[in-house]
C-alpha cells in the first residue's frame, strides 16, 4: 500500500471535514450527535488550515483522512505552550482504518515536531474510548501525561481528556 502523506489541497477541505466529523460521530466521540457544537469545527478544515498544518493521508488519489499539527503555542492548541507542538483532530475514514493511515498521519506530525526549532515535545488528548488511537500512540513512544488531563466542557463532568506526550 502507498499512503502519502501531504499538506491538504483548497479542493480537499470539504472532503476531509466531513471524514473528520463522520469519524466523530460514526465512532460515538460527540455528546450530542449532529447538533454538537464541535462538528462545525471538525468540518472546517479551511479555517484550521488557515492558523494550522492540515496533513491528509491519500492513497491512489483518495483521502483516507487527516490530522491537525499545530507547531506551538496559538490560536490552533488546545495546551500546548512554549516549546511544545500539538496534534489535534485525527481522523481515518471507515474504509482507510486498519492500513496504517492513522499511524501514517501521526509519524508525519512528530517529524514536523522534530523540524521546528526550539520544539523539545509534542503532545495530544484523546477520549477514553479511542482505544485503536491509544495503541498507535503507545507504539510510537508517547506516554500518558494524566497531569494535563482536561476537560474541553467545564459544565460536563464526564469529558476529561487524556493527555498523551512525546519528549523529542
Amino acid at each position: 500500500m502507498d499512503i502519502v502523506i501531504r499538506p491538504v489541497e483548497p479542493g480537499e477541505h470539504e472532503e476531509l471535514g466531513e471524514i473528520t466529523a463522520q469519524a466523530y460521530l460514526l465512532d460515538g466521540l460527540l455528546d450530542f450527535g449532529e447538533s454538537d457544537a464541535y462538528l462545525g469545527e471538525l468540518r472546517n478544515v479551511g479555517k484550521r488550515a488557515a492558523a494550522a498544518e492540515v496533513l491528509v493521508a491519500v492513497e491512489n488519489g483518495t483521502v483516507l483522512g487527516g490530522v491537525t499539527f499545530v507547531p506551538g503555542p496559538g490560536p490552533m492548541a488546545d495546551m500546548a505552550g512554549p516549546g511544545e507542538a500539538e496534534i489535534r483532530m485525527l481522523a481515518v475514514a471507515r474504509a482507510g482504518r486498519g492500513r496504517g493511515a492513522g499511524e501514517a498521519l501521526v509519524r508525519a506530525c512528530v517529524d514536523r515536531a522534530r523540524a521546528t526549532e526550539g520544539c523539545v515535545r509534542i503532545l495530544l488528548s484523546t477520549q477514553r474510548t479511542m482505544h485503536s488511537a491509544h495503541r498507535i500512540y503507545e507504539r510510537l513512544g508517547f506516554t500518558r501525561s494524566p497531569e494535563r488531563d482536561w476537560n474541553p466542557l467545564p459544565e460536563l463532568d464526564d469529558i476529561t481528556l487524556l493527555t498523551y506526550e512525546l519528549t523529542l
